[in-house]
């Protein structure tokens, strides 16, 4: 039997790739580059969004 599953919400920011490893140009001592992390500031690093519907809204 098939299963059906709900495609996921992806962030539209990042395309789900939420982290990245950006190299420094600098190499460590032992010759490897020195690199960081950067997370998508839109989705804090998951890779995919909220969906509108699962906000609380409130009225006035």
């Amino acid at each position: 039997m098939p299963q059906h599953t709900l495609p996921r919400p992806i962030c539209g920011h990042c395309d789900g790739f939420p982290t990245v490893t950006i190299t420094t140009g600098n190499r460590a001592s032992d010759g490897q580059r020195e690199t960081i992390s950067a997370n998508c500031p839109a989705c804090h690093g998951t890779g995919r969004t909220v969906p509108a519907s699962a906000y609380v809204r409130t009225g006035r």
